[in-house]
């Protein structure tokens, strides 16, 4: 049972072995060393994990363990552990994120080598890695939220890593406040929980659930709020903005908030608090419909993008959108099937983007790319894997999560509807922009920053690209058991036209991807009007620049000289001149003090006879 205590133990050791170092010592830790403990911490947590999963659930689809350390607080009748909770759920949740984790972990290790905050880095990495087990592990909702929290600070830290360029800080500060949104929501809801049910255990709180009422107005809102902190977690509508200016970190940050640790924490939310939306149809339609939206506004933003970093951050908002769908059509364990797989192609995309950044030395305009995969073969055979499976080709990983996640909207609905059309117009748009992109940077005409372009030849980079390839094409036949989690699901079959459609969809997207970007000049999408509109995100940014953030600042500059604080300077000035009014009369002349008493006493007496 102590094994699981140690797995998010490991990476907390190596952050503050690495955040602490520097204060005993003017030196730094050896670059070697520093890479030892940061990669090493998150390594032996992956060892353990699967260690766990060989001991202890291989082979037992029921499978639980539970791990009180201590008692955290009582306070006015709510009493919690600090404690851990690990089911199949949990478990899928820490392989992705201790092994996928390492993986961008070892990854980093090449990619950041000459950075000047390489220590500075790596403890911000295992940090992240820390809050987020916490996150999964925790068998109550305030522990759950501080892993919230903790992956929350840690995405401002390493978004505005590089501090010094302005951008990259105003980028970090966004992700921060806008998120923030989304977590007042979430603590709101969490009061009227333990306002509702007198605990915020998870395994109590679903008991209690048995005995409500479907639709019951309480568990709707509970569930309503829960659904904003997720939005704002995992970057949907209308919290996506955070998500594409991101991309100020370094590139294995974006691999690792994308694909391993926080955009993928609101849909664990949800699927660990499943019996709770379960309960409410109304929902369930949001987180449905905020899904379906989301996969199909960000699509269409990835589809005009010129930086490779943005394409990739609009693609994560969609399939994180798909898995929004999922959960809700009831298709719990289908959205935690392609969050696992799209952490493996996910991540895979953004190393090996990350190894076309670097071999054009920071170059990230892929309209100045073109003709790589004669360069760097095998950062292009990686690209290659990583395109087909985001847009779900046949025998890929994100073809068979993301068949049954459309099969799943089709029998929820029993039969044609608009939340299954949006994620076939997803599958479409999909296979259009993941194409579009592999097409401009790595075929047709050399451009002008692809001349000097040399492949990853460092082994830390190369074999973490190596094993990603590798589960991403083989990762559909890794599909957990989530019976004990979720209840079996339903066994319904759509018509055969209706899988050839899922199959058609990704299929006919790249044919119009090699039609746009091989027969034709592939001028920038964001030149036209609509192209601009799409390539802004919709907009949104502007919409709450003006209904939000301008009336903010415009209060501030009519404050600028203290307009509001003339009030209460006005009234401490007041103060002040009475006091010195009052201040006269005390003149240290005992005939005048006797006089003043002798005054006010006749004063007083007279008052009392005519009342």
């Amino acid at each position: 049972m102590t094994v699981v205590a140690w797995i998010p133990m490991l990476p907390l050791l190596g952050f503050l072995v690495l955040i602490a170092t520097p204060l005993f010592s003017d030196r730094p830790l050896p670059p070697k060393l520093v890479a030892a403990i940061g990669v090493g911490s998150v390594g032996l947590a992956a060892i353990l994990t699967a260690f766990l999963a060989a001991t202890q659930f291989a082979g037992n689809p029921a499978a639980e363990l539970n791990l009180s350390l201590w008692q955290w607080f009582s306070v006015d009748g709510l009493q919690l552990d600090f404690g851990f909770h690990l089911d199949w759920l949990t478990l899928v949740m820490l392989s992705v994120v201790t092994g996928v984790g390492f993986l961008i972990h070892l990854y980093s290790t090449g990619y950041m080598r000459d950075d000047a905050g390489y220590q500075r880095y790596f403890a911000y990495l295992n940090l992240f890695v820390c809050a987020m087990l916490l996150l999964v592990l925790a068998d109550n909702l305030v522990l759950l939220y501080l892993g919230w929290e903790g992956v929350g600070l840690c995405s401002y830290l390493l978004i505005g890593f590089w501090y010094r360029d302005p951008a990259n800080g105003a980028a970090a500060r966004k992700a921060f406040v806008v998120t923030r949104i989304g977590d007042t929501a979430m603590v709101i809801g969490l009061f009227l929980l333990f306002t509702e049910f007198a605990t915020l255990d998870i395994g109590e709180l679903i008991s209690a659930l048995s005995t409500v009422q479907a639709n019951d107005p309480r568990v709707t809102l509970a569930a309503l709020l829960l659904l904003g902190g997720a939005v704002g977690k995992s970057a949907q509508l209308p919290l996506q903005t955070w998500l594409p200016d991101a991309m100020a970190g370094p590139t294995p940050v974006s691999a690792l908030i994308h694909a391993a640790t926080m955009v993928t924490a609101g849909v664990y939310l949800i699927a660990r608090m499943h019996p709770l939306f379960a309960l409410s149809d109304m929902a369930m339609s949001a987180v449905a419909i905020v899904g379906a939206l989301t996969l199909l506004l960000a699509g269409c933003s990835a589809l005009v993008q010129s930086d490779i970093k943005r394409v990739l951050a609009y693609s994560t908002i969609s399939q994180i959108g798909y898995m929004f769908l999922a959960l809700g059509v009831g298709a719990w364990s289908g959205a935690i099937f392609h969050l696992m797989t799209h952490a493996f192609f996910k991540a895979l995309l953004f190393l090996a983007a990350g190894s076309v950044i670097l071999g054009l030395h920071h170059e990230q305009d892929i309209f100045r790319m073109g003709g790589l995969r004669r360069k760097i073969p095998f950062t292009f055979f990686c690209f290659l894997i990583g395109c087909a499976c985001l847009a779900a080709l046949p025998f890929t990983s994100g073809f068979y999560s993301k068949d049954r996640i459309l099969l799943s909207a089709w029998d929820f609905y029993h039969g044609f509807n608009g939340i299954w059309l949006a994620g076939v117009l997803g599958a479409l748009v999909t296979g259009f922009y993941s194409f579009r992109l592999l097409f401009l940077v790595f075929f047709g005409r050399e451009g002008e920053a692809s001349s000097h372009c040399r492949d990853a030849n460092n082994t830390a980079m190369v074999l973490p690209l190596g094993m990603l390839a590798v589960l991403a094409l083989l990762g559909g036949l890794l599909a957990p058991p989530l019976q004990s989690v979720f209840g079996a699901a339903g066994a319904g079959h759509p018509p055969l036209w209706v899988e050839a459609i899922a199959v058609a969809a990704p299929l006919a997207g790249i044919a119009m991807a090699w039609w746009a970007c091989l027969y034709n000049d592939p001028a920038r999408g964001e030149q036209s009007a609509l192209g601009r509109f799409w390539y802004s995100g919709w907009g949104f940014d502007r919409l709450y620049d003006t209904l939000l953030v301008k009336p903010f600042t415009t209060l501030a500059r009519l404050n600028r000289n203290d307009v509001i604080d003339r009030l209460y300077s006005g009234t401490a000035a007041a103060s002040r001149q009475l006091h010195g009014l009052v201040s006269v009369s005390q003149n240290g002349q005992v005939r005048w003090y006797i006089a003043t008493l002798a005054v006010g006493t006749v004063l007083f007496l007279a008052l009392l006879v005519v009342l």
